[in-house]
């Protein structure tokens, strides 16, 4: 009988409203990519020469064999690459949440798609708000 509390439907309802916002800014990050000649992640080859747009979704300081290292998973509405800059430890500008333009040669490691040292273009976080 207590299966229907109103924190159930309460919970179903946002979760319901989350996954429409999720899949709207996934639209509009699509969009965008299409507006500005970019490619979809999940539209690229391995060794491609590829030009992405998309959002940080996190940024780490991963040295990789004693080399400092800059990573950043890149969404784009469709997937993820992960975009490492070697030798840096941090990059102004470029934080979870920056909407950037990302050009590079892409690959893939362990399964990953990666793009190391892209060259990049910051992008106004207001342009769709």
């Amino acid at each position: 009988m207590g299966s229907n509390k109103p924190e159930g439907l309460w919970k179903r309802a946002f979760r319901g409203l989350a996954g429409d916002r999720d899949q709207e800014d996934a639209e509009v990050l699509k969009d965008f990519a299409q507006d500005c000649g970019a490619r979809s992640i999940t539209g690229c080859h391995d060794r491609e020469l590829v030009t992405l747009y998309g959002t940080l979704r996190t940024i780490t300081f991963s040295p990789r064999g004693g080399v400092p290292a800059l990573e950043g998973e890149l969404y784009d509405g469709t997937g993820t690459v992960k975009l490492i800059w070697l030798g840096r430890r941090k990059i102004g500008g470029i934080h979870a949440g920056s909407e950037l333009i990302a050009s590079g040669r892409i690959g893939v490691v362990d399964g990953d798609r990666v793009m190391f040292n892209p060259r990049y273009e910051l992008r106004p976080q207001a342009a769709h708000g």
